[in-house]
């Protein structure tokens, strides 16, 4: 299989990787904007996995926004078809709503939803040469209907809410095609961005554990779900 994995270099998009390899897979392309800690998480993987073939893409993924093709285009020389695509990466900013600059709103609903959005778009052609490709899009409970808030989450719940939405509108659209679109919401799991938000508070769920979750949900949910946001969640936080 072909895994793309974005937000690779640290947190849960870290040990996702760790996952795969696990599992055996065996083409993983992980994009993070962290060069130096995508080279240590390669190393890693070919500890686990040596046959494992990796592709580390150091890019932000808010430049797809600019038009950025070298990204595209380093995937395409590299494979000719994508089966899971793993939305991870995220920007969290914490702050009181009315201090919140249009500048800092715009960049976190940039990484959040639009730029996933515009990735799957770009990616849509390999998609759909694999014959189960799989989508998921990595939210969270700040961002799902009924769950508990939490002052100063404003932009980044309502930017995880848009994500989760597109999921079920990009299901319904291409539901006549082999890919398959779901949303995880995510409860706390103990990563530098939790502690960024909630610090002094620890998480009942370890990263690597979720990891292992979403790796095996990526490989084999679509099975059983489309367009579904699905809470995975302990507590919130």
């Amino acid at each position: 299989m072909n895994i793309l994995i974005t937000g690779a270099s640290r947190g849960i998009g870290f040990h996702t990787a760790i996952a795969f390899c696990r599992q055996k897979t065996d083409r993983l392309i992980l994009v993070a904007r962290n060069s130096q800690k995508l080279a240590s998480l390669k190393q890693e993987c070919k500890k686990i996995n040596p046959h494992v073939t990796i592709l580390t893409v150091p890019f932000d993924i808010e430049n797809l926004l600019s038009g950025d093709v070298q990204f595209l285009k380093l995937i395409n020389d590299f494979t000719d078809s994508i089966d899971i695509l793993i939305n991870n990466a995220g920007l969290l900013e914490s702050k009181q709503f009315e201090l919140f600059s249009s500048e800092s709103a715009q960049k976190i609903f940039n990484v959040n939803f639009f730029a996933p959005a515009q990735l799957i778009r770009q990616l849509l052609p390999l998609l759909k040469k694999s014959s189960n490709a799989h989508v998921v899009n990595i939210s969270s409970m700040g961002g799902f209907q009924g769950s508990v808030k939490f002052p100063g989450l404003s932009y980044y719940s309502a930017s995880k809410a848009a994500l989760a939405n597109l999921t079920e509108c990009l299901a319904e659209e291409y539901k006549e095609t082999a890919i398959k679109f779901n949303c995880l919401a995510l409860g706390a799991v103990q990563t530098e961005m939790l502690s960024e938000a909630f610090p002094g508070y620890h998480a009942p769920i370890e990263p690597d554990a979720m990891a292992d979750f979403i790796a095996e949900f990526a490989s084999n949910g679509q099975r059983f779900f489309n367009g579904k946001i699905i809470p995975v969640a302990l507590s919130t936080p």
